[in-house]
């Protein structure tokens, strides 16, 4: 005779099926805020072995879970209350889906019965709140009964981690999450994501195309490294002895100082000419849009191979040979399928030509304590440490001139939001069990997530914040006095950052550019948070995009 289970006075509801199909799938760390029509979600949490990240605010609660989804390499999930809770969430969506981070959102809704456009005039309500999220994540699904919400937690699950990687959306209603379910504990539940092969004829046409070109030359972004193909291009760079150039997003994903590395400067038109003087040019893991192509002026003159896993990417700037693929297994085919080039001499000689017009180039701009900063930050740097830079002028020298060595760089650039440094710092702390991290914010963009510090202080988290203290706008001050002579509203009042650290009981003091490597290096190798205030004005280099070499 079978034993009922004891009687813990606590019955299952739609909230458990949440949490025990998170678990089921191998979450470890959630992030959120609560709401009151995700009561029933947050209170199956407590009852679960999910460390829960609790933000202040939703914005900064999706940069966070992007930032551990990149770090970790894992779906990870967001959960968010209904109506302004999802709203405020959605510029942070909006830089995963550019950036194809895979998160999973799980959205409370309002109670069924408001459903379908009734407007009933609940709180928090929206007309249709999928349509609202739709253009941010990859997908959106809506669980209305209980049975529904392991598969649609699984299926979200399996899109999010299927290349192209990104952001997905579920919803489901309050009294859903609440009502008692006699489904039993989710286990066995599977999301294994759905694999995207090259086709044959394709790696042997980009195989023809690559072998028998005299000058190839290799772009790799960010889909290298979210496939974690950077040893298949590194062995097909040495097999064809092509120079790489990495995009913005791509930093990390070819060893800076490899022979063949023409490093990140795309904003050069030094660079961008000797990409387009390549009789074949090899994409990968990019879809050559704006930053990429230096501003659109990008127009090549050989034929163009583009691997993307993003089928609304390939050829979507310019006419090539597209290869809809992951870019690991691509370039794994491309290795075996591609003849060894015999190029090295002309590589290696026009590798150092190209960087030595770069470096004439910066250095005729009297632009040293620029260098000297970002230098400073460099050398602080412990070789692995993660750094995560907010849309400042110091971040727009790290996309071309910052080498990331060992530790990953990551960036706002896919959407371009400001005050993503900070809260996604804090997401890729919560990952790395007490290993620095390093952001990187002016001030404009710190205030955007100055409320994270309590995030910060709550949990612990081994961050070190770099604000430059400019005293505004740094970035449309300059566009605008270029453009207009003059600037409008870019400069802001702003606290006493040191002090306001302070407050929360996190060490903060406030550094020059002769004492900043020695300052950072020592918040650094401290436990737990710390703030690094650098009042300074810099001066973003002039790129070349508009002229001619």
């Amino acid at each position: 005779m079978s034993v009922p289970p004891p009687d813990t006075g606590h019955h299952r509801n739609g909230g458990d099926l949440v949490i025990e199909s998170l678990e089921a799938l191998g979450a470890s760390t959630v992030f959120g805020i609560p709401g009151q029509h995700a009561l029933g979600l947050f209170d199956a949490l407590r009852r679960s072995n999910l460390r829960f990240v609790s933000s202040r605010v939703e914005n900064n609660a999706a940069f966070a879970a992007d930032a551990h989804a990149r770090v970790t390499g894992q779906v990870t999930p967001l959960l968010l209350s209904t109506g302004p809770g999802a709203l405020t969430a959605l510029a942070g969506l909006q830089e995963a889906k550019a950036a194809s981070a895979p998160v999973l959102v799980i959205s409370s809704q309002i109670p069924s019965a408001g459903l379908g456009g009734a407007r009933r005039g609940f709180l928090h309500e929206l007309p249709d709140q999928q349509s609202v999220v739709r253009g941010v994540v990859k997908s959106t699904r809506l669980a209305r009964h209980a049975s529904q919400i392991p598969s649609a937690i699984a299926e979200a699950w399996r899109d999010a981690a299927s290349a192209p990687y990104g952001p997905v959306w579920i919803e489901i209603p309050q009294d859903v999450l609440l009502a008692e379910t006699m489904i039993p504990p989710v286990r066995g539940l599977s999301a294994a994501p759905q694999p995207l092969c090259p086709r044959p004829e394709l790696i042997d046409e980009a195989a023809r195309i690559l072998g028998a070109a005299e000058r190839p030359a290799i772009l790799a972004g960010g889909g290298v490294i979210r496939a974690g193909a950077q040893q298949a291009l590194l062995t097909l760079a040495e097999r064809l002895q092509a120079p790489v150039v990495t995009t913005f997003g791509g930093k990390g994903s070819f060893p800076w100082e490899h022979p063949l590395s023409l490093q990140s400067w795309l904003e050069d038109r030094h660079v961008t000419d000797f990409l387009e003087h390549s009789d074949a040019l090899l994409v990968v893991g990019s879809g050559l849009g704006e930053l990429s192509s230096n501003y659109h002026t990008f127009a090549p003159h050989g034929r163009v191979v583009q691997i993307e896993a993003d089928l609304g990417k390939l050829e979507s700037n310019h006419a090539a040979v597209g290869i809809h693929a992951d870019a690991r297994t691509a370039l794994q085919h491309l290795v075996v399928a591609v003849p060894a080039g015999d190029r090295a001499d002309w590589a290696h000689h026009a590798v150092a030509d190209v960087l030595a017009r770069v470096g004439s180039r910066i250095a005729a701009q009297n632009l040293h304590l620029e260098q000297q900063v970002l230098a400073a930050v460099r050398s602080a740097l412990p070789d692995d440490t993660p750094s995560f830079w907010d849309m400042t002028i110091l971040g727009y020298w790290a996309w071309s001139a910052y080498d990331p060595r060992a530790g990953a760089f990551h960036s706002a650039q896919g959407a371009g939001g400001l005050g993503y440094g900070l809260p996604a710092a804090l997401g890729a702390a919560a990952a790395l069990d007490g290993a620095p991290v390093l952001a990187v914010s002016g001030d404009g963009g710190a205030m955007y997530s100055i409320a994270e510090l309590a995030t910060l202080r709550q949990h612990d988290l081994s961050v070190t914040w770099l604000i430059v203290d400019d005293g505004g706008y740094g970035i449309l001050r300059e566009y605008m006095t270029d453009t207009f002579g003059e600037a409008t509203a870019t400069e802001l009042a702003r606290p006493d950052f040191v002090a306001l650290a302070g407050s929360f009981g996190i060490p903060a003091l406030t550094t020059t550019p002769d004492r900043l490597q020695t300052d950072l290096a020592k918040a650094l190798d401290s436990d737990g948070p710390s703030v690094v205030v650098l009042p300074i004005r810099l001066n973003m280099f002039a790129p070349t995009h508009l002229d001619s070499p």
